[in-house]
């Protein structure tokens, strides 16, 4: 077996609660890395997501950690497109099963912060949270996260 586990860092990007109200995600910091990929975990949905009541998760970056720019399809891997204002994932039909999704960020900057803007009525909330899993660092193995 090949040891994955030394080469790999896992940042909260958003927190696992049950979510009703939009939020912007801690600040990553991918500095000593090479690779990163955004991983979101969503169980039941807590309303009939719609056109009019849907979350939508965005991604920004950042060359300083201060002022952010949404990415586009040339900054990430493995979804069709990127929406307007950075859109990697919108959730706006019946979502009845929990989900895990992901995607991989290839643009140059140093920071990415990842949003979730709630749109409508929400008012069960909608149990999930956000990672970043940090790779290729420059210095192995990584530190142990348990």
């Amino acid at each position: 077996m090949k040891d994955i586990h030394s080469e790999l860092t896992r940042k909260v990007a958003i927190g696992a609660a049950v979510h009703s109200a939009s939020l912007v995600g801690a600040i990553v910091d991918l500095q000593d890395h090479n690779a990163a990929e955004i991983l979101v975990d969503i169980g039941v949905g807590g309303i009939v997501f719609s056109d009019a009541n849907k979350i939508e998760l965005k991604l920004e970056h950042s060359q300083d950690g201060s002022e952010f720019n949404a990415v586009t399809d040339t900054d990430v891997l493995g979804i069709e497109s990127v929406e307007e204002g950075g859109v990697i994932k919108a959730f706006s039909a019946e979502h009845a099963a929990a989900g895990v999704y992901r995607c991989g960020y290839k643009g140059g900057e140093r920071y990415l912060r990842l949003s979730a803007d709630f749109s409508g009525s929400h008012g069960a909330g909608t149990p999930f949270s956000a990672s970043i899993l940090l790779g290729h660092g420059y210095s192995q193995p990584e530190d142990n996260q348990a």
